[in-house]
Formats: C-alpha cells, structure tokens, sequence
C-alpha cells in the first residue's frame, strides 16, 4: 500500500469531517455582523423588543411582487429583507409577496376593488425596459393582520411635485424598521391612544387643524374639547394639543391642565407670542403687533421655559410676493426674503427632527430654558440660523424693509431656540398657592391636588401657523400641512415635525429612534456611467472570461511541460 497515497486521504478526510462539523453547528447558531458605517442591517433593541413581544401569528403580504426598475427593486429587496429579520426576531411572523397586477382583467379588476375598500390605491410608475417605455400601477403596501386586527403600512414616502425620485426611494427604504416596528406596536395595542385638541380660547379651528387631526386619526382617536366642559382631564386622554389659542385661560383651567400633567398627562403647546399676520400688516404701513395674552408663562415658567416678548429676524428663511409695478392694468409681483418667515432647522440627534426637512415658521418668538426645582431634561429641537437677529417688543412692522437689502453684519445673535422639549418630573406651579377656599372646594368634588408630577413630557413651540393647513376660501378645499402659497412649494420638515412629536409624546416604547436611522444615498454619477458604460461592461463580464481563457491555456501549457518528459 502506498504510504503516501493513504495520508492524502486521510488528510481530505479530515478536512471534509471538519467541513461537515462547521456545517451542523451553523445550522444550530446563526449570526451574522453589520460591517457598514450607518448600521443598515441592523435592528434597534426596541424595535426586537415589540416584535418579541407578539405572542400569536402575524401575517404579512407585501404587495410589491413582480419586476420593477433599479429603485424599486432595491425598496422591494429591502423589505424582504427587513421582514427576514423581523421573523429570525419571531417566529410568528409569516410574510409573502403579492403582485396585484397579476392574473386575468376580472381577476385584477377584482383585486383593486377590495384594495380600493382598504384605501389601498395603486401609484403609475413609469420606466425603460432597455426597449420601450413601460407604464405599470405599483402597490408599494404592506397589509398586516394579527388577530382580528388589520394594519395597513405605506412602504413609499410621499413624493411633492419637484421631489427627487432617488431620494424619496432612499428614504423609505431608510423608515422601513420604524414603519414596521410602529405597525407592530399599534396593532398590539390594547386600545387606540386618545388626543385632544382643547377649544374655547380662540384656538385654531377644525377647519384649520383638519389636516393634522386627519393624519393623527389614521393611528388614534382624536376629539376637541372645551375645558369649562370638564370636571378634569383624566389619564384616559394620552395627548393634549393646545393649538394657537388667542385669549386667556381661566385660573381654573389652568389649574386643569396642570394637574392633567402632575398625574403623567402630555401636552404640545403650540403658542404664538403676537398676534400677527401679512393682512394686518398689509393694512397699516406701519403696524405694532399686539401681545397675545395667553395666561401661561406663569406655567411655563415654572416648568422650565418661557417665550420671550420679541420676534426673530433669519437670513434664513422663506419668501412673499410684493407688487413691483403694473403690466396695463394687472400688478407685477416679485417674490422677496421675508425675514419673519423662518426656514429653521436642527443640529441635535433627537429622533422627533433626525433627517426632517426644514420647517417654515412664521413669526415665532425665541424660547429661553429657566433652571427648576425637578429633575428637567431640556432640548432645544428646531433653533433659528446663527444668521438671526431679535427684535424685542413693542416693535413696529412694515414691508418697507424689504426694499433695502439686508446687512448680514447686524444679524449676529445666534441660535435662537423655537421649539422646546421638556421631560422628566415636573413641580405644580400651584404648588403653595391655593387658598383655603380653593382647597375646601376640591376636598367637595373629591379631586385631590398632586404637587409632584409623574416623570413626563411636554414641547413647547413659540409658533401655531406652521402646523395648520391653509383653505380655500371659495371651495372650503384644504391644502397639506406645510404647503406655501406664495413660493407654491411644500416645507415636509413642518408636517414631519408636529406629526414626530405626537408620536414621540405617545410613544412608550421609544421606537421613534427607528425612525433616526440614516441611510446614505451613493448616487452614481450619470454622465461618467454613461461615457465608461462599455469599459465597466467589459470588465465585470467579458475580463472575467478572458482570464478564464488565459487561466486554461497556461494551465495546459504548464502540464504538457511537466509531463511531455
């Protein structure tokens, strides 16, 4: 027996043997490690928390089957992706892949009607096969059922007018973990979340909020109440949204929502400092804006911020139309940098405005932070430019300013806080200030008064105007939130803004952080793609082939050498 020859195969034995035992523990111990620099294969801890936490089967369809163009294709395999992961975190998670589109007209037709009946409507994507242009209805939905319980989650960011295709795919590709892991905790949830919108201080009405209250409604339940109605605002109400009220609150519905907030409540307080707008400006060349006395700084105050008695000036910011002259008998106009009109942003990580557009405020005052007695984490959300200027009360207004362009060097006050999220244990700003007859009248209704507030959150935001909807007079039609009608453009940071907020304030789970992920988009350069195009062809195709070649030939060459002899 060859000696030499049995060691060969011993040694291939062995190998194989190691091979086969590599192969059994893999199938036992899965893991897997996210080398790219924005973590995009990777899932938050609360995001496997709330999938965990699913206790009965839950059925995925993704309606997005079939073939699509570059983009789609990666928001589809990014999906399928993120629904692998979210089953290798549960079990009970099933998930298929539909396209709607597929089958006889009647079967199709079929389809879209009891699609149409879950509000499911389909978007017409048009594209190149390489041979002729292809229109093709795409259904970028995903339809959960637990239970008997049924979620509906839009894959596909909305797309404006002027949006850039790649970035709109980027980013729902980006939100799909928060899309999904927020689906998931509300369609565990024990009950739909309560939000108020309070009323009877001359506060933006229904008209005005409609488009807010619509997209809050699609998740929760919402409703508008007078405090002068309520005896108290109980812990059945998540959310209190106090949405540009004009006149004073009573002492006593002060007290209210301060209680509201001692026993764990949250508010948004969306509060304008002056009552001002381009009409009453319009109107008087020089106008002196009135303050607008809300009762509440005294509260504010005590809970850790106040809205200063001035207004901000940016360099940054949006644009309003003047007349310039007359064509016959029709008025040019011209848009000019209005100055009041803030294009604001933010530096901090705070997932309620990570990777939101700039938001288009309009008139708002600057918020400073005060030290307190409790425990208050305070974070400036949205701040002004450090192009920015005040200009403290009483102040006269007038579009003459606009004639003269403005000197950069007097715009040097800094960041300007606009919008102020407080969180932790708030003290009562009744706290030792009730009379005994007060006191008497509360031991009467059996309402005991909390000093100490549970640990919760509040935002307070020193403008109204850019979380309403503008409407048509004429039609009573609504436009979206954040819709400009002079620059006929949308600001989305405005919708994104108030819409993270309430759901920051409503989140228990803090899976808004999901939602902070960034996936960066490497866009390649279309003109270099095009001019290389028969370079990189060649070598991801034909080189390999010829190196397959040549590998061959030499290896030929090599052996007929070693064994020509």
């Amino acid at each position: 027996m060859n000696i030499k020859s049995s060691g060969g195969y011993l040694q291939w034995a062995v190998v194989v043997a190691i091979v086969f035992v590599i192969n059994i523990i893999a199938s036992f111990i899965y893991t897997e490690f996210d080398l790219t620099d924005d973590d995009r294969f990777t899932l938050s801890e609360n995001t496997k928390a709330i999938v965990k936490s699913a206790d009965e089967k839950v059925t995925v369809k993704v309606l997005l089957d079939g073939e699509f163009p570059a983009g789609f294709k990666r928001l589809q395999s990014s999906v399928r992706d993120i629904l692998s992961k979210l089953r290798d975190v549960n079990p009970n998670i099933v998930y298929e892949f539909e396209d709607p589109s597929e089958g006889s007209t009647s079967e199709m037709e079929q389809k879209r009607k009891l699609l149409q009946e879950q509000n499911i409507v389909p978007i017409s994507l048009s594209y190149s096969d390489g041979t002729q242009l292809v229109q093709k209805a795409v259904f970028p939905f995903a339809i959960i059922n637990y239970g008997k319980k049924k979620y509906i989650v839009n894959l596909l960011e909305e797309q404006k007018p002027g949006d850039d295709e790649d970035i709109i795919l980027n980013k729902s590709v980006a939100l799909l973990e928060y899309k999904f892991a927020n689906a998931f905790q509300k369609i565990q949830s024990q009950r739909p979340k309560n939000i108020i919108f309070t009323q009877g201080n001359n506060e933006w009405d229904a008209q005005h909020t409609f488009r807010l209250e619509s997209e809050i409604r699609r998740f929760h339940r919402v409703g508008r109440m007078g405090l002068d109605t309520l005896m108290k605002l109980d812990s059945t109400i998540d959310l209190v949204i106090v949405a540009g009220p004009k006149t004073a609150f009573s002492l006593q519905n002060q007290f209210k929502l301060d209680q509201y907030l001692m026993a764990g409540g949250k508010i948004i307080w969306l509060i304008d400092k002056f009552d001002i707008s381009l009409d009453s400006i319009n109107k008087y060349k020089f106008y002196v804006p009135t303050g607008t006395e809300t009762g509440l700084d005294d509260l504010f105050f005590k809970y850790g911020a106040r809205i200063l008695p001035d207004l901000i000036l940016d360099l940054e910011c949006s644009q309003i139309p003047q007349v310039v002259g007359m064509a016959g008998d029709k008025p040019q106009t011209k848009l000019f940098p209005w100055m009041y009109h803030l294009a604001v942003g933010s530096d901090t990580e705070h997932p309620i405005v990570k990777n939101i557009d700039r938001v288009n405020l309009f008139f708002p005052s600057s918020i400073d932070t005060v030290k307190t007695e409790g425990n208050i984490k305070k974070t400036i959300l949205l701040h002004s430019s450090r192009y920015s200027r005040i200009q403290l009360s009483p102040m006269r207004l007038s579009f003459e300013m606009l004639k003269v362009a403005p000197d950069p060097k007097n715009f040097k006050d800094g960041l300007k806080p606009v919008a102020v999220l407080l969180e932790g244990q708030f003290e009562s700003f009744f706290k030792n200030r009730l009379t005994p007859e007060f006191q008497q009248t509360l031991k009467n209704l059996g309402v005991s008064f909390v000093p100490l507030s549970k640990t919760t959150k509040q935002v307070i935001i020193s403008d109204s105007d850019f979380a309403k909807n503008l409407v048509n007079a004429t039609n009573g039609e609504t436009e979206d939130i954040g819709y400009n009608k002079w620059e006929r453009r949308f600001y989305k940071g405005n919708k994104d803004f108030i819409l993270n907020t309430v759901e920051y304030m409503l989140d228990e789970n803090n899976i808004l952080e999901s939602r902070s992920k960034e996936i960066k988009l490497r866009l390649l350069d279309a003109v270099k793609t095009k001019e290389e195009k028969s370079k990189w062809q060649f070598i991801n195709v034909g080189l390999p082939v010829v190196l397959l070649i040549l590998f061959g030939i030499i290896y030929q060459y090599l052996r007929r050498r070693k064994y020509a002899h």
